[in-house]
C-alpha cells in the first residue's frame, strides 16, 4: 500500500488519525522491506504484529509467506483491514488492545514480533514481551529514535537506564535502522528508528528472581545522581550491601548509570535471600 492509496482510504472512510494513538503509518516500500529483511523472516514464521494500522507491513510479511498475527486496537482499522486483507490464509485479525492481550498471554516462544509499534505504548509493549514467561526469539520494532537508543544503549552511557535493562535482562541488543520523516503519514514530529533484539539463549538469571532484577534496577535508578548503595538501602541492609557490591566487581560508590546488565543479575541473586531485610 503506497501513499496515494493510503490518503484515499482515509478520505473516502472520512478517517482521521489519532495522535495520542501514535498513528503514522510507514509507507515506503524500501523501508518496510529493510524492516522485514532485518526480521529475517521466512516461509512459515509466525510474526506478531501490533498496531499493523492501514496493512502495509502486514502485506510485505504475508509477502515472505509468514504466519501473522496482527493486533488492532482502532476499529476503523481493523474494519479496513478485515476487508483488503482478512481474506488471506496466514493472517488472524484480531481487535483488540495489544498490551492487554500481552498481559494475559505468557508464552511467545517460537514467534517473532515485527511491528511498526504505536510510539505512545512502545516502551511497555517491549517491556511485557520481553519479561514474558516465554518470549519472542526477536523483537524488530520501529520506535521513536530516542526510545530506539535506550534499548541498545551501554552501561555508562547517557541513554543507559531502566529500559535498557529490562529488556536487556533476556535480549542481546542488535542492529538499529534510522528511518526518514518522509516515510510516514503524516510524518511524526519525532524522528523514528527500527531494531532488533534477540532473545538471549542462556538466561542470566534464574526465572523466580526476575521480580527482583526488576525491583532492584528501578530502586537503583530512582534518583540517577545518587550512588546506588544509598538507593539500595531502603530494602536492604548495610551490611549485606557492604559485601554485595564488591562481590560483582563494584566500588561502594557505584552509581547505577555505570552497572552492567549481567553485574545487575549477578547482584540480584546475591541479594534475593536477604529481600527486604
Amino acid at each position: 500500500m503506497n501513499l496515494k492509496e493510503m490518503r484515499q482510504i482515509l478520505e473516502t472512510r472520512g478517517i482521521q488519525l489519532t495522535k495520542s494513538l501514535g498513528q503514522n503509518f510507514l509507507h515506503d516500500a524500501n523501508q518496510l522491506r529493510r524492516i522485514v529483511d532485518l526480521a529475517e523472516v521466512q516461509p512459515g514464521d509466525r510474526v506478531l504484529e501490533i498496531g499493523p494500522g492501514l496493512g502495509p507491513l502486514t502485506e510485505a510479511l504475508l509477502a515472505r509467506e509468514a504466519d501473522v498475527f496482527a493486533i488492532e486496537k482502532d476499529v476503523r482499522l481493523f474494519e479496513i483491514l478485515r476487508e483488503h486483507l482478512g481474506h488471506h490464509p496466514r493472517l488472524k485479525l484480531l481487535h483488540a488492545d495489544g498490551l492487554q492481550i500481552l498481559t494475559e498471554r505468557r508464552d511467545w516462544s517460537g514467534w517473532k514480533l515485527v511491528a511498526n509499534l504505536p510510539y505512545s505504548v512502545a516502551s511497555p509493549i517491549l517491556v511485557e514481551l520481553a519479561l514474558a514467561a516465554q518470549p519472542p526469539e526477536c523483537m524488530v520494532a520501529t520506535l521513536q529514535l530516542e526510545v530506539a537508543r535506550r534499548l541498545m544503549a551501554q552501561a555508562g552511557t547517557h541513554d543507559y537506564g531502566v529500559l535498557t535493562l529490562l529488556i536487556q535482562l533476556r535480549f542481546k541488543p542488535g542492529q538499529l535502522l534510522r528511518l526518514p520523516n518522509g516515510c510516514f503519514f503524516p510524518a511524526p514530529d519525532v524522528e523514528s528508528g527500527c531494531i532488533r533484539v534477540d532473545r538471549r539463549e542462556k538466561t542470566l538469571i534464574a526465572p523466580e528472581l526476575q521480580r527482583q532484577f526488576v525491583r532492584i534496577v528501578k530502586r537503583a535508578f530512582s534518583q540517577r545522581r545518587k550512588m546506588m548503595i544509598k538507593l539500595l538501602r531502603a530494602d536492604w541492609n548495610a551490611g549485606v550491601l557492604a559485601e554485595a557490591l564488591p562481590a560483582v566487581g563494584l566500588s561502594l560508590t557505584t552509581r547505577a548509570e555505570t552497572v552492567s546488565v549481567e553485574q545487575f543479575g549477578r547482584l540480584t541473586e546475591l541479594l534475593a535471600a536477604t529481600l527486604g531485610r
